[in-house]
């Protein structure tokens, strides 16, 4: 057995369901694949209806699960509400939640836009709080013992440059997790976080790092390991912390970096980067957002 094998016995997530934000690609689909694998019932949801349709498919396919596809903007509590409302249509009820989708971006503080802050600040925390308020309510409310984790991220709590949107949203996301995790316990429910370190994903891994900054400041060389995550690992991961295995944890943040987290702020390396070089690579970041949007118009 290796590290990028699933981990968990066969069954631990069966008669469950679970709801996962941003679980159309990236992580969010990789830790879904997972759970469908472990028994769980799946309800992925983010803004594009066509490419959530398209995984629940391929997850489908390749697990024999049930998955449910649900257009969703973290940002619109009636939204949210309407997604928690189709899985216990589609499934009975509702028993975790993955708080995973996010947004973030690369740049001097000095060059964002106020609208460029809120767009990130607002998404985060905003998205996170809604969507933890809504299920929180509905658990107590129907006393389900339920299991919420955020992907958080190490610089919630050591700061990092460049990323301060990010930071700070974070930061406030994790703290109402923690305290939550304190106010509900007493209703059987248990709030965790995820730490990860660098997980590379085809689409966001462009758009936040281009290839000139990949190249020149690889994460490789960075982290202790001398490597990045895989996929399976994190889920594995995520997959303990909904399952009755990690039944008396509740209130933490596992980081799972590598040892990334020992050179301080993530992305405190970016120091190097030279005003020109900025220059460059903002049209270069400018250019992946374009072409993702697109890619996103095609498929619906």
């Amino acid at each position: 057995m290796n590290f990028s094998q699933p981990m968990l016995r066969d069954g631990s997530l069966a008669g469950k369901t679970i709801i996962v934000t941003g679980g159309g690609t990236g992580l969010g689909k990789s830790m879904a694949k997972y759970f469908l694998e472990l028994g769980a019932n799946v309800v992925i949801c983010s803004r594009r209806l066509a490419v959530l349709e398209a995984t629940a498919q391929e997850l489908t396919e390749a697990t024999g699960g049930q998955v449910l596809p649900a257009e969703c903007d973290v940002r619109k509590p009636e939204q949210i509400e309407t997604v928690i409302e189709a899985g216990i249509a589609r499934f009975g009820a509702v028993h975790g939640l993955v708080n995973n989708s996010a947004g973030n971006f690369i740049s001097p503080t000095e060059r964002l836009s106020y609208k460029a802050i809120d767009t990130v600040v607002v998404f985060v925390i905003r998205g996170t709080y809604f969507f933890t308020h809504a299920i929180g309510k509905y658990w107590i409310d129907n006393q389900i013992k339920g299991k919420k984790h955020n992907i958080s991220t190490t610089y919630a709590w050591t700061g990092s440059g460049w990323v301060v949107p990010s930071a700070m949203a974070k930061a406030g996301a994790l703290a109402m997790t923690k305290s939550l995790a304190y106010e509900w316990g007493k209703y059987g429910i248990r709030l965790n976080a995820i730490a990860p370190g660098p997980f590379p994903t085809k689409g966001a891994w462009d758009r936040l790092f281009p290839k000139e900054l990949a190249e020149k400041f690889a994460f490789e060389n960075r982290i202790p390991l001398h490597r990045t995550g895989e996929h399976q690992e994190l889920a594995n991961l995520a997959a303990y912390l909904m399952s009755d295995f990690s039944a008396y944890m509740t209130g933490e943040v596992i980081t799972l970096d590598g040892g990334e987290v020992l050179n301080g702020g993530q992305f405190n390396f970016l120091n190097e980067v030279t005003p020109e070089m900025w220059d460059v690579l903002e049209a270069q970041i400018k250019n992946a957002n374009r072409a993702s949007k697109q890619e996103g118009k095609k498929e619906s």
